[in-house]
């Protein structure tokens, strides 16, 4: 297979599509002319990731095929399969049927990635940049074999993929949906709230020698501080 790359029109499905790496992630598949499907866990996110630019939106609780896959060809492993194959079809429903995601992108780990790795199109590929719910993934590898799937690691960026993200933010391509943001000596207040899970969709920032929010650039900064 040729590298893959997202393109126009292809389909990318987003696990935690109202937080800070799914917000941008639906984005940036916009800006690629794909089309972003994104996982939530609330209802109340629902319109949030919608605004974004998702062509929809699924909500994870409605499922049952959660955390580490069972042991194959087990009652428990036939019942996940019958839920993770559930959860395909509500793709479909906006895909259209038959129609899975050409990629997926995983930042979960544990929890979803066995389901990641099912629902992903035949030749389709799996990024994966994190493992907020555990480091300990399993799938059944029978399905990437002989579906011919990919799985790739991302980890941040490298200097020139960096200077094109700012770049989107700057000429404002981008949201960087920032709900909320925190002077300095309020950092404990804001870990806080993510520790309890009361934080807004979207991101939360920190000013660093920054004296007030909306300075785009460094003539911005400038002039702020004189």
């Amino acid at each position: 297979h040729h590298p893959h790359e997202l393109k126009p029109g292809q389909n990318v499905l987003v696990w935690g599509a109202s937080g800070g790496l799914g917000s941008y992630a639906i984005q940036l598949a916009n800006t690629a002319g794909a089309n972003a499907i994104g996982v939530i866990s609330d209802e109340d996110k629902r319109d949030f990731v919608m605004s974004m630019g998702a062509k929809g939106v699924i909500n994870r609780k409605d499922f049952k095929c959660w955390g580490q896959m069972p042991k194959v060809n087990s009652p428990e492993y036939n019942e996940w399969l019958k839920e993770a194959r559930k959860f395909g079809k509500a793709i479909w429903d906006i895909t259209g049927k038959g129609v899975s995601v050409d990629m997926v992108f995983e930042h979960p780990g544990e929890a979803t990635f066995p389901v990641s790795t099912l629902v992903v199109k035949k030749g389709g590929m799996v990024v994966i940049c994190a493992g907020t719910s555990g480091f300990n993934c399993t799938f059944d590898v029978r399905y990437m074999w002989m579906h011919q799937k990919r799985l790739q690691g991302s980890h941040f960026a490298h200097l020139k993929q960096a200077a094109a993200a700012n770049k989107l933010m700057v000429e404002r391509r981008l949201d960087p949906c920032m709900s909320e943001v925190f002077p300095w000596a309020d950092i404990p207040k804001a870990h806080t709230k993510m520790l309890r899970n009361e934080h807004k969709p979207g991101n939360m920032a920190v000013l660093v020698q920054a004296p007030t929010t909306g300075l785009r650039t460094f003539e911005d900064a400038l002039a702020a501080r004189a």
